[in-house]
């Protein structure tokens, strides 16, 4: 095998045209000849029509019954062919797109001609006998040359027509690469828009752990995770007391057990908050032991119905609430954290770091918004980029075969 050449993309036509020219020029050559020919049998058949028609005319002016409607057929119909033989349009620029279209034309123009035919020539027979037969003969030399020339055009002029049609090929490729040439360039610019992104998020994170960082911020985090702790606490205090207090919600508008409005929205309270059900009540928790109190005598009385074993554990509780001191530590422990935390957060220092933190969050959030989009687009990016990129090189290789076929050199396209 020659050695691979290697031309610029833009420079294949040129290239490929010298190549090709000992090749196509006798192609076409041989391709103007037979239309020629096809043009000269379509003027003999145009001149039988011609001879149709005046004997048509001929037979009419006599006015013969007999051969009157047939005459004025056959002026209709050879009209007709008239009109469809000079409507075909002989090309004076030979390529294969313009042999294409006029093959068209002529098969069409034959079809119709060959099916008009055989449906009026049966009805005018046995009259103008000759004139039939000059236009019969006239006809089937059309229908030999017409045959020919499709026969060159599908055997003969398909490597000609692959060489015209590189210039196109060609012009593809050149389009997918400058398509391609642009999504790398766009890659750049989408990289280093990502890492301006990336950097301005950073940026936020640091700004966001540095207001974190703050003393009265970590003093404030340190009291709400001392406040977890003790509502945890509470919880495990009021854990035998959750099914008595939740039973007795149905009961508080019952005589007997009524409770105050206070003490009633305590109650719900210590169901839903007790951390702030206990650090809100007054020193000794009187609504809670009044509420106990109450549940107390609703488990005597059987007004509420628990299992043995919760019923004890519950009744244990309430007398160790009730009769003891069970809960003091603990509710001002509730009740010191509370406060300080009301204090600190209604404090200068806390409501200008919260203010900066909804700030710089709202930022950092619309950051990973666009951050998120930017990722949904670069994967749409990367799919089309990839195609394209498969496409370029899919055809390329095509296109050198091609080259290839008609020149039998080994030619390597260069992008520049």
């Amino acid at each position: 095998m020659s050695d691979t050449i290697e031309i610029p993309l833009n420079n294949v036509n040129e290239w490929l045209n010298k190549e090709t020219t000992p090749i196509v020029e006798p192609l076409r050559a041989e391709a103007k000849k037979l239309l020629e020919d096809m043009q000269s049998k379509l003027g003999d058949l145009l001149e039988a029509c011609d001879k149709l028609l005046d004997d048509a005319e001929k037979e009419m002016a006599k006015g013969s019954r007999k051969t009157y409607r047939r005459a004025k057929a056959l002026q209709k119909i050879a009209g007709k062919f008239s009109d469809l033989i000079e409507e075909v349009n002989i090309p004076k620029e030979i390529n294969g797109k313009t042999l294409s279209q006029t093959s068209e034309q002529i098969e069409k123009a034959l079809k119709t001609i060959g099916i008009e035919r055989a449906k009026w020539f049966r009805a005018i027979a046995p009259y103008f006998i000759m004139s039939r037969r000059r236009f019969d003969f006239s006809l089937k030399r059309v229908d030999d040359s017409f045959k020919n020339f499709t026969d060159f055009l599908s055997d003969n002029y398909s490597k000609a027509e692959t060489a015209e049609g590189i210039s196109s090929r060609v012009e593809e490729l050149n389009n997918f690469v400058t398509e391609l040439r642009k999504f790398e360039k766009s890659k750049e610019a989408r990289k280093h828009q990502k890492e301006l992104l990336e950097k301005k998020m950073e940026k936020s994170h640091q700004a966001l752990q540095k207001i974190q960082s703050k003393d009265e911020v970590v003093e404030l985090a340190q009291l709400n995770k001392r406040i977890e702790e003790l509502t945890q606490s509470v919880k495990h205090e009021l854990r035998h007391l959750q099914k008595p207090l939740l039973k007795f919600q149905t009961l508080v508008n019952n005589p007997g057990y009524s409770l105050l409005p206070e003490a009633t929205t305590k109650l719900d309270e210590y169901l839903t908050a007790p951390f702030n059900a206990l650090a809100t009540e007054k020193a000794g928790y009187p609504l809670l032991k009044t509420i106990l109190q109450k549940i107390d005598s609703a488990l005597d009385n059987k007004k509420m119905k628990l299992k043995p074993s919760r019923m004890r554990k519950a009744k244990d509780q309430i007398a160790y609430i009730v009769s003891k001191t069970a809960l003091l530590s603990l509710q001002n422990d509730c009740s010191e954290a509370l406060s300080k935390k009301r204090e600190l957060s209604t404090s200068g220092a806390i409501s200008e770091s919260r203010d900066e933190r909804a700030d710089v969050q709202e930022r950092l959030k619309a950051l990973e918004t666009r951050k998120k989009l930017l990722e949904a687009r670069d994967a749409r990016f990367k799919k089309e980029h990839n195609e394209t990129r498969i496409r370029v090189q899919k055809q390329k290789k095509a296109l050198e075969k091609t080259v290839f076929d008609l020149s039998g050199k080994d030619v390597r396209l260069v992008f520049e």
